[in-house]
C-alpha cells in the first residue's frame, strides 16, 4: 500500500486494524502531489515508486540494517557502497587485484547469459558496529545467502555457473582459501555440471569505507560477490507476468503507439524475454 501524503496510511499503522497490514508494505512519502498528476507522475511519485521496485535493496534496509523506514537516501547510499565495493580493484592497490575486464571473462559463458547477481556482506547496522566482527568464512558464506542478495530471486533454486569474490581490508589469502573450499563441500550449493569449481578471487587491502550516519557499520573487511546463476531468471518471469497483466488490459500502450512505436515490438520484446528464460532454463538442465 502506497500513498504520497503519510496521514492515511499512518491512520492504518495506528488504528485497530494494524495487524492485518504487515509493515513492509505500508509505504509513505512526506507529502502528496495536490491532484497534480504531473507532479505525481514525474516528481516525488517517481521517488516511491523506487521504494516500492528495489525489494531487495529494501528489504536488506529494514531486515539487515534495522531502518524501519528507508527513504531514497537510504537505498542510493547502500547501492553506492555496493558499486564502490565491485571497483574498488580500479582505485587502489592489493595483492590478487581484478580488473572489470576479468568480469566478462569469467562470469559471461554465453552472449545472452550475462546478468550478474550481486551480493554484499557484511550487512551490519551501525548500532552494532562494536558488537559484531565476522570471519573470512562468515563473510563467505553470507555471500550465497538470499538476504544479502542485490535482487529477490532464490539462489537455493539455480545453479551457478560462475562467482568472483571480491575481498576489501584485512583478508588473508590463505582464509579465502579455506572458505572457498568449504563452500564446494556444502551440497547445498549447486553448480553446473561443466563447472564444478568456478570461483574467481580479488583482494584489495584498502578496507570499506561508509558514510558519516549512514545505515551501515565501519568493518575492517568487507566482500562483494558476482556470480551468474540461473536462479536470476525468476526476475525476469516476474517482469514477464507484470508486462503479460497490464498488457492484456492495453495499459499505457497508446502512450507508446502515439510517440511512434508498433504495437508489433512490445509482442518482440516479450518473446526476446520468454526466450531469455528459457535459456536460463536450458542451462540449468
Amino acid at each position: 500500500m502506497i500513498d504520497l501524503e503519510p496521514t492515511v496510511i499512518d491512520e492504518i499503522r495506528t488504528g485497530y486494524y494494524r495487524h492485518l497490514f504487515h509493515p513492509d508494505g505500508l509505504l509513505t512519502g512526506k507529502e502528496d502531489a495536490a491532484n497534480n498528476y504531473a507532479r505525481g507522475k514525474y516528481g516525488i511519485g517517481r521517488e516511491m515508486l523506487e521504494l516500492a521496485l528495489d525489494r531487495a535493496v529494501y528489504d536488506i534496509l529494514l531486515r539487515n540494517l534495522d531502518t524501519p523506514r528507508p527513504t531514497y537516501t537510504n537505498l542510493n547510499r547502500l547501492l553506492g557502497q555496493v558499486v564502490s565495493a565491485v571497483t574498488a580493484s580500479l582505485r587502489f592497490e592489493g595483492q590478487v587485484n581484478v580488473d572489470l575486464t576479468e568480469f566478462q571473462t569469467n562470469l559471461v559463458p554465453y552472449p545472452r547469459i550475462h546478468f550478474p547477481l550481486i551480493t554484499y556482506a557484511p550487512f551490519i547496522p551501525a548500532s552494532k558496529a562494536f558488537h559484531e566482527s565476522l570471519s573470512v568464512a562468515q563473510l563467505t558464506n553470507a555471500c550465497f545467502e538470499p538476504a544479502n542478495q542485490m535482487v529477490k530471486c532464490d539462489p537455493r533454486k539455480g545453479k551457478y555457473m560462475s562467482c568472483c569474490l571480491l575481498y576489501r581490508g584485512d583478508v588473508a589469502p590463505t582464509d579465502v582459501n579455506n572458505a572457498i573450499t568449504s563452500i564446494k563441500s556444502k551440497r547445498s550449493i549447486g553448480f553446473v555440471d561443466w563447472c564444478p569449481t568456478g570461483f574467481k578471487v580479488g583482494i584489495n587491502y584498502q578496507p570499506p569505507t561508509t558514510v558519516p550516519g549512514g545505515d551501515l557499520a565501519r568493518t575492517t573487511r568487507a566482500v562483494t560477490m558476482l556470480s551468474n546463476s540461473t536462479a536470476i531468471r525468476e526476475a525476469w518471469e516476474r517482469i514477464l507476468k507484470k508486462y503479460n497483466l497490464l498488457y492484456s488490459k492495453r495499459s499505457f500502450v497508446h502512450h507508446y503507439v502515439g510517440e511512434g512505436m508498433e504495437e508489433g515490438e512490445f509482442q518482440d520484446a516479450k518473446e526476446d524475454l520468454a526466450a531469455l528464460v528459457m535459456d536460463y532454463k536450458e542451462v540449468d538442465s
